[in-house]
Parts: structure tokens; sequence; C-alpha cells
């Protein structure tokens, strides 16, 4: 049909029939998919409902991690897992992507640490021998810290001490490590009551800082005048005072160990508070040594003999009690004199040497008290203090035959005293006297006079060798003839002088006889003294 421009009538165009519209019900067949739609979305729900932060945590290794398999464990219950691992950009270590449930989101704070636990064997102890079977899991010590975070650095070992371990830290400084380690333990009395947790050396590269934990209830053991002194190995000393062998106990033997304890006579009793510093001293000698009520004092001794067998550390010796310490020893050359002589640097303690601080406090006193004690013949002397060793040190002492000392500068920075010879060396000096006397015997002389005379002894002893032949072959048979006639003689006398011989007889008559006549004699004899007049008119009758 031809379009044209006129409209076609209205009349002609038909108008559509209303209707009432219908209710639409629904099919049967869209019920499943819609309860599906609901299940899904319920369990996606419950699903992110229930997940807990994802967090990732840096180790140097991936040693025992799995995605998917390595968990994350808390007092031995899981509240994680491991869903990927993957390697840093630099390559230095590793990033584990770890997913914690839901009611683990109280660990993702700043202090939490993390740690792979494996096997490990260390001379502290043997820890996590069971991963052998289960296989190795990520251990939690968990935070307190209230500033949550997502990316952690997990520890190379297993942390000694938890944070829901009961008791104290307190940091030790000291100048030396020496057989300490993380796990080292503390003794009070003996008795172990915590453990070295940490340690590292200082920025000045001089002094170490350690870290200790002290159990409770032995955390109120630390007071303000608590000693810490290493505890470590075997401390075996062969000095002056003879052989000490001292240890906390065989586990310091290998471990070492830290000891503390406090003066008997302190008068602290309340606890240190945490993270209360306190210094670390080599020995428990060293830390119970009482504090100098002056401060100590600095001077050089010059010695010109050898000092082979002092070091630093030796004492200084006044009569038996220790005054000092020596703190170095060096080697000085005297361009005047063209020798050497050897100063030692010495550190006094006025206080042991009983001296008070108004003695000290003026220097012009001070100056003259030592004066007048080095009038007296007040000497350093060198001694030796142990005869095994050849240990020395330095000794104190008054000699008042010492020559007047020279060149003694009390005014100097460092003040000089006067030394005086060993006594070890004086003996040295005058046996090599001795020796040097001995080397001036003529001994080569002597030993051939010597010789000269035993060959003379030789001959004379041949010569009288010669001689007793010829007395054994002339003389000897007339000897004998001699000998025999002297018997026959003996005999011959024996026979005379028995006591049944005629001669004896004969003389055993005499002798009656002669008794008889002496009777006689004085008879008479006592008659003249009575009656002298018989000489002349004889003896007269009686009637």
């Amino acid at each position: 049909m031809p379009e044209t421009d006129t409209p076609p009538p209205t009349q002609d165009i038909p108008q559509p029939a209303r209707k009432r519209r219908t209710r639409w019900l629904p099919s049967l067949v869209w019920l499943i998919p819609i309860v599906a739609a609901i299940v899904g979305v319920s369990l996606l729900i419950n699903t992110l409902a229930s997940r807990g932060p994802e967090i990732t945590v840096k180790f140097s290794t991936a040693e025992g991690l799995t995605p998917g398999k390595t968990v994350v464990r808390y007092k031995d219950v899981e509240i994680g897992l491991v869903k990927s691992v993957k390697l840093a950009s630099d390559r230095s270590h590793v990033v584990a992507n770890i997913e914690l449930t839901k009611d683990a989101e109280n660990f993702a704070v700043t202090d939490t640490r993390f740690w792979v636990v494996r096997p490990r064997f260390a001379i502290s102890g043997v820890s996590g021998l069971e991963t052998l079977l289960s296989g190795a899991y990520i251990g939690v010590d968990a935070g307190k810290s209230s500033e949550r975070t997502r990316s952690f650095t997990g520890l190379e070992v297993p942390p000694v001490v938890t944070t829901d371990a009961s008791g104290r830290q307190f940091v030790l400084r000291a100048q030396d490590l020496g057989s300490l380690d993380i796990g080292s333990p503390v003794y009070y009395r003996r008795v172990q009551v915590g453990q070295v947790v940490a340690y590292q050396l200082e920025p000045n590269g001089r002094d170490i800082t350690l870290r200790v934990f002290v159990n409770k209830p032995y955390d109120k053991l630390v007071t303000a005048d608590t000693r810490f002194w290493h505890a470590s190995g075997v401390d075996l000393k062969l000095d002056a005072g003879g052989l000490k062998l001292s240890t906390q106990s065989l586990v310091t033997v290998l471990l070492g160990g830290v000891a503390f304890q406090a003066p008997e006579h302190t008068t602290a009793r309340d606890a240190a508070a945490e993270n209360t510093q306190f210094l670390l001293a080599s020995d428990q000698t060293e830390a119970m040594k009482e504090p100098e009520e002056l401060a100590p004092t600095l001077a050089v001794l010059n010695f010109d003999q050898s000092v082979r067998g002092l070091s630093p550390g030796a004492p200084v010796d006044f009569r038996g009690v220790i005054v000092g310490v020596v703190r170095s020893i060096g080697i000085e050359y005297l361009s005047d004199k063209k020798a050497f002589r050897l100063p030692v640097v010495v550190e006094f303690y006025p206080s042991r040497m009983g001296f008070r601080e108004r003695d000290v406090a003026d220097e012009a006193k001070k100056r003259s008290t030592v004066q007048a004690l080095i009038n007296r013949g007040l000497r350093a002397q060198l001694r030796t203090g142990n005869l095994l060793t050849g240990q020395l040190y330095v000794a104190l002492d008054f000699f008042p035959k010492a020559p007047a000392p020279t060149g003694v500068d009390l005014d100097a920075s460092m003040p000089e005293l006067p030394t005086t010879p060993g006594t070890f060396d004086t003996l040295q000096a005058k046996l090599g006297d001795i020796v040097n006397r001995i080397d001036r015997v003529p001994f080569d002389q002597i030993g051939q006079d010597l010789r000269t005379s035993v060959a003379s002894l030789n001959a004379m002893l041949v010569k009288a060798d010669k001689l007793v032949d010829q007395l054994n072959g002339d003389v000897a048979p007339q000897v004998l003839a001699a000998l025999q006639d002297a018997r026959r003689t003996l005999t011959s006398a024996n026979g005379t002088l028995a006591s049944d011989a005629p001669l004896q007889q004969d003389t055993r008559r005499m002798l009656q006889e002669l008794t008889r006549t002496a009777v006689s004699l004085r008879a008479l004899t006592d008659y003249l003294e009575r009656h002298p007049e018989a000489l002349l008119r004889g003896k007269a009758e009686k009637p």
C-alpha cells in the first residue's frame, strides 16, 4: 500500500482489550538452586566468620615448612596452618604465609614469637624429638602487647623463657662472655634458680650485656646489693696462697653458669626491680670484695732486674696484707745511661693500709707522709710467690739499711716509689760471685800437680811391694824363729811360776821366816821403847 502523508482516520484503528492480570506461581524446579544458593551463602559466611587473620613470618630457611601440612601450635593446640612458603625478593630468607584460627586473633601482636620446632641437639640439651614421627611444626610464644601486626620475624632457636613463665629478668654487664651461652644455669648457693636467656655485644666493642631469668620465688633473693659472678667450668688457681679448686656443679664444667649471692652483712631486703643492671664479676672473690672507702692511687715502680713471672693482676703485698694490684708492665730505654728499666704501674688502696680520708685529703700532707715512710726505708721488692710456677708479686716492706733513693719524684702525676733488689736476685748475685771465684781457681795446675803426685805415689807403692816381698823372703823366717824361742821361754817361765814348783815353795817358806823375823823385831822395838835402859843394863830378870 503506497505511503501517503494523510494520517489514517482514528475510527478505523482497533482498541486493545483490557484484562485483569492473574497471579504467577513459580515452578518447583527453581526450589533446588535456591536452596543450594542459600546453603552456599551460609557456608561462605560461616567460613569467613571462622577464619582468623593471615600473617607472614620470615625464616632463614624453609626447612620443615610444608604448605598445607605444617601446623602452628601453642601448648600442643593447633591454632593455624601454613598456606604458602615463598622466597624473598633478595633471596636472604623465606616468607611463610600462615592463616590463624578465629580464636587465635589475639596472637597477632608485636611481641608474639614464632619458631620452627625440629630436633635440635645442643650442649644445653636435646629438644624436638617428638617431631621425628609427627613432623616439624611452628611453635608460638604468645605476646602480651596490645599493638597488632601481621608481619613477624621468626626465631632461629626456641626461646629459653616464654612470656608465661613466672619470674624476673635482670641485666648483667661483663667484659668477657667466658663459657656462658643461652641456657646456661643460674645458681644461688649451688641451687639452680634460673638461666641465661640472651646476650649481646655492646656497640663500644668492650662490654657484653647478658640477660638472666630468675624463677619465682627465687627472684626475691635478688636485692640491690646482690653480687653476680662467673661460675663457669673449673676455677683452678695456683698462686702465693696455694692451690685452690672451685666449681658450682658438674653442669657448669660443660655449660658454664652464673652464680649470685648477697654479702652476709648486707642490709638490703627489698627485691630488685625487673631489668635492674648488675656487674658480672670474674669470680666469687672479686664479686664479694668490699668496696674501697678511698679512691685507689696509681704509682710506678722502676725495676732493673727481670720481671719474668710478674703479670697484671698480681698482688701488692705489705707484710701479708694485699694493699694493691699490678696494673701494667712496660719497658723504658734510658738514653743518658744507655740502659733499660722496667716500669711497673701498681694501684694502691689507701684504706687497706690504714689511711683515712683525713690522711689523704691534703696532697701536701700525703706527700710528706709518703716521704717520711721512704726515709724510714720503705721499698718495693719483687718476691717469688710460688716456687713451682715461678710467679712473682710485689712486696712492700721497710729496709732500714737500704741506700737513699735517687730520682724519686712524688710530685709527678704518677708518683714513683723506690725499689730494692729481690732476695732471689741477691742470691743470684752471690752465687754468681761464688762461681766467679771458683772460675779463678787454677784447676788445670791442680790437676797437673795431682797427676804428678799420683805418679809418685804409684812409684812408692811399687817400692813398698818390693820391700814386702823382701821381708817375706828374708825377715819372716828369722821372725818365726824368734817367736819360737820366745814361746819356749814363756813355757819355762810358766813352769817356774806354777803353784807347785819348788821355787814357789822355797819362796813361800822364806816369806814365812821373814814374817816371824819382823814380828820379833816389832816386839824388841816395843820393849826398848818401854825400857831404854836395857841397852846398858840388859834385860832385867823376872822375879
